[in-house]
């Protein structure tokens, strides 16, 4: 099924000048929030503003949409999409039936910001997890990507959870160079020693190691290093994701204009998001959210029951229907917090 004009559009706009980052978009407008300045947040909004891109085309057809339920009034629910847009298909290991059109799906992270405000959970989704995706059947979540669009991606992932998103934002794995360069490198402590697949492959040590620039690239994009696959990938991403969340949330960031502007430039132009979510609704939010610090972000995966065959023969991560029942109720009643609390394993 072809992408609509709409999605079209935005496509060959990507192709010109690659786009996304989000959860680090994220982290650049708490920065900015907390700085000063109504002259310099400006020109950082504008920045922002000018440098990313816009999804024109994000949500599906209102009456196929969830309704927020009362005990959720307030809380904000963001689907965050992450692509390698340089990543060739054997690296990522996808096939022509499930990979976008002219982009793939590789990363897809649920951030819930309860409505008090007081901290953020990121839930991970496996993108190989075999799930409905709306008027085609069963098949890879990130498939919806290739049969719709991401108003698909979105009304996938709202009929899992029974949950409304409310703003989408996509990101390109290759902000991840300029973000850590901006930043001076970002340290992560790595629970698994492994050589990065390539000719250019690059050996990363257990233990803190500091990331920058490509091989930031190199560690959130390897796979095949690893016994369980996906699944140490999605936690490497986790962790480099947190590590820059935590720099950016330090005394040496907020106190350093240039290095708070510096972020905001250098991955604004690998950011797309909806029309709603502008510099504006994210301050608004930074400002809210003014007291969370890195601490205070719970990062855990979807549990799955494994892996498994599809019919068709597809490798697939099989859902564990309970778990995603029990998180469905825990973002209806904003308490999604309890949920990763009482959770073994936080929740993974």
């Amino acid at each position: 099924m072809a992408l609509n004009d709409t999605d079209a559009r935005v496509t060959r706009r990507r192709q010109r000048h690659p786009v996304r980052t989000t959860l680090l978009v994220f982290g650049a407008l708490v920065v900015v929030a907390a700085l000063v300045a109504g002259g310099y947040l400006f020109s950082l909004a504008r920045s922002f503003d000018a440098g990313s891109e816009t999804i024109e085309t994000a949500f599906p057809a209102e009456e196929s949409r969830p309704a927020v339920a009362p005990e959720a009034e307030g809380a904000v629910n963001i689907l965050l999409l992450g692509t390698d847009s340089r990543a060739t298909p054997e690296e990522l290991g996808d096939t022509a039936s499930t990979d976008p059109v002219d982009s793939r799906a590789d990363t897809m992270m649920l951030m819930h910001v309860p409505a008090d405000r007081q901290d953020i959970q990121v839930m991970s989704i496996m993108r190989d997890t075999w799930t409905d995706i709306p008027g085609h059947g069963e098949a890879k979540v990130n498939a919806a990507m290739a049969l719709g669009g991401v108003p698909l991606v979105v009304q996938t992932v709202e009929g899992l959870f029974g949950t409304r998103i409310d703003h989408v934002a996509s990101i390109d794995f290759e902000g991840f160079k300029g973000l850590t360069d901006a930043l001076g490198g970002v340290q992560v402590d790595n629970p698994v020693a492994f050589q990065s697949r390539g000719s250019k492959g690059e050996s990363f040590g257990a233990g803190p190691i500091t990331l920058q620039g490509e091989s930031a690239l190199k560690f959130v994009r390897e796979r095949y290093a690893f016994s369980d696959g996906d699944y140490q990938r999605v936690k490497n991403q986790q962790l480099f994701v947190k590590a820059v969340m935590g720099k950016l949330l330090t005394a040496d960031t907020l106190t350093d204009p240039w290095k708070v502007y510096g972020v905001v430039d250098r991955t604004s132009p690998f950011v797309a998001v909806d029309s709603g979510f502008d510099s504006a609704t994210l301050g608004s939010l930074a400002v809210s959210l003014r007291g969370v610090r890195s601490g205070d972000i719970d990062f855990f995966t979807l549990p799955t029951s494994g892996t498994g065959t599809s019919a068709d023969g597809q490798s697939i991560v099989v859902k564990d229907e309970a778990a995603i029942a029990r998180i469905a109720e825990a973002l209806q009643t904003d308490t999604l917090r309890d949920y990763v609390s009482s959770a073994p394993n936080g929740g993974s």
